[in-house]
């Protein structure tokens, strides 16, 4: 597979995860039932899976490593950071606010791991970088 090909599809499964967890956010805020769907509970995990081995298969193909490159070390320090949070949004928080407040962080920190993979830089909030 080209590398072309091999982002186009990393990318497409980052808009698609992105997609479907803000929605199931707004439907978490709502007490929507949308959210026992069979769907909605299988397809992130497809969609999630799918971006991870891409993820794992351009760090290979590009001779990345997380051990020698910081920006990858903070993409994977955020991801986990956003794995917790969206747990904590939609499975765990204990009260309305929690998972709220749960939901916007993760969108921040989403952020944070979408500008350090474009500029390949782990401070991309310093006000010196």
């Amino acid at each position: 597979m080209s590398y072309a090909a091999l982002k186009m599809i990393h990318v497409t499964s980052i808009v698609i995860s992105y997609l479907l967890f803000s929605l199931r956010g707004v439907w978490m805020m709502r007490g929507s039932a949308a959210l026992q769907q069979r769907w909605v509970k299988i397809t992130p995990h497809i969609v999630d899976t799918v971006l991870l081995t891409s993820a794992i298969a351009l760090a290979i193909m590009i001779d990345q490593d997380p051990v020698n490159n910081s920006w990858l070390s903070a993409k994977i320090a955020g991801l986990l950071l956003y794995i917790g949070l969206g747990m904590m949004a939609l499975r765990f928080g204990k009260t309305r606010k929690a998972k709220i407040s749960a939901w916007i962080a993760a969108q921040v920190v989403f952020l944070y791991i979408v500008l350090v993979a474009l500029t390949k830089n782990p401070a991309v909030f310093s006000l010196t970088s």
